[in-house]
């Protein structure tokens, strides 16, 4: 698990669904019988389109990871389930062909992957919507910005046949669609929720709103917020290989739960073995660089990085200096810093040149030359 507070204890939000078109759901729904043989992974956004920003990173970025890493599970544990990308590299892609994936590789399922944002920067927490009519102006904001996508396209206006994502009106016409699908779509978000709480994420449950890019794809389908990428903590959680990895898991878990009642028998699932981890990054480069170092101790201490790595040490008259970060310019050291010093209040920056420390000015001096 990611080591800061805001991913452990959180009050769960209690799970409620009014949905005013489950009485059109059909119980002889079309893959009624069917296995679920492909699914199709939509990594938001993408090239011109970057997605929601955050302080440091964009949201095409984080899904685009998360998504490629939930697909490599994916093939390794259950290789009867064929997976197709939407997009596998930073690449725009209109909604309409989004969709249009689905429908020619015959796909029995949909997940299209998010990040959210909030003018709130202490919003948290992850959601899972289907498509339909919005109930909050919240699930409104929700969808309007991603379709707001569309106007990055050429001629949206006749394509979408008129569709404006900024205005609710254009949402309402939602409400019927999908209803052949709507309650193997409910199952799927439930299971993703239900996920993510054994991954200690914070639940903000599942929701209905107009998103385009769901509104023709012809099997059950869900749209994944994965967590609010205004929140510097989730920003930095969803952006981490740790995170990253733990969110995939999350969503792997509901996939395979799904497929056992889909398939109604035991989905066909390999024991998943992560990769063994990278080598480890050398911690003396022989080129100037930044550090912030957070504390000095005789006696071994245990300290919490705030998602900021890699944590080097230095001990000298048996004392053990904690340090956190390389950094290759003072500014990326400055930035760190102001974060850390939250934790730690004292916290300074210091510059080495291998394993020898020098001074600030000194480095300075060199990166210059």
């Amino acid at each position: 698990m990611a080591s800061f507070s805001c991913h452990k204890c959180f009050a769960i939000v209690p799970f409620l669904l009014a949905f005013p078109f489950i009485a059109c759901a059909q119980n002889n729904a079309p893959n009624e019988g069917k296995k679920l043989t492909t699914i199709i992974l939509d990594p938001g956004h993408g090239g011109k389109d970057p997605g929601a920003i955050g302080s440091k990173y964009k949201e095409k970025n984080i899904v685009l990871d998360i998504a490629l890493k939930l697909g490599k599970i994916i093939n390794d544990s259950i290789p009867e389930l064929k997976v197709v990308y939407t997009r596998d590299k930073d690449t725009f892609v209109p909604l309409d062909e989004r969709a249009a994936a689905a429908t020619k590789n015959a796909a029995n399922l949909f997940i299209s992957i998010h990040a959210n944002s909030s003018s709130n920067k202490s919003v948290f927490g992850a959601e899972t919507f289907l498509l339909g009519q919005h109930r909050s102006k919240e699930n409104l904001e929700v969808a309007q910005k991603e379709n707001a996508v569309i106007t990055l396209e050429d001629d949206y206006t006749s394509k979408y046949e008129g569709f404006d994502p900024s205005q609710p009106e254009s949402v309402i016409t939602f409400a019927g669609m999908q209803s052949d699908y709507i309650n193997k779509s409910i199952d799927m978000a439930v299971l993703i929720q239900n996920a993510f709480k054994s991954h200690n994420r914070a639940d903000r449950g599942v929701k209905q709103a107009g998103f385009l890019v769901l509104r023709q794809v012809p099997m059950p389908s869900v749209l994944i917020e994965l967590g609010f990428i205004s929140n510097k903590e989730e920003e930095a959680y969803m952006a981490s290989t740790e995170g990253a990895m733990e969110l995939a898991a999350a969503i792997f878990q509901s996939i395979k739960q799904f497929k056992t009642t889909y398939d109604d028998r035991q989905a066909i699932v390999k024991t998943y073995k992560p990769k063994p981890k990278a080598p480890k990054r050398n911690l003396w480069p022989a080129s100037v660089n930044f550090r912030i170092q957070v504390a000095a101790a005789s006696k071994p201490q245990q300290i919490d990085t705030l998602n900021f790595s890699p944590l080097s040490t230095q001990t000298e008259d048996g004392v053990t200096r904690y340090m956190i970060g390389i950094c290759p310019t003072l500014e990326e050291a400055k930035s760190i810093k102001e974060e850390l010093q939250k934790k730690y209040p004292d916290c300074f920056i210091v510059a080495f040149e291998g394993k020898e420390r020098i001074s600030l000015r000194s480095a300075k001096k060199k990166i210059k030359k």
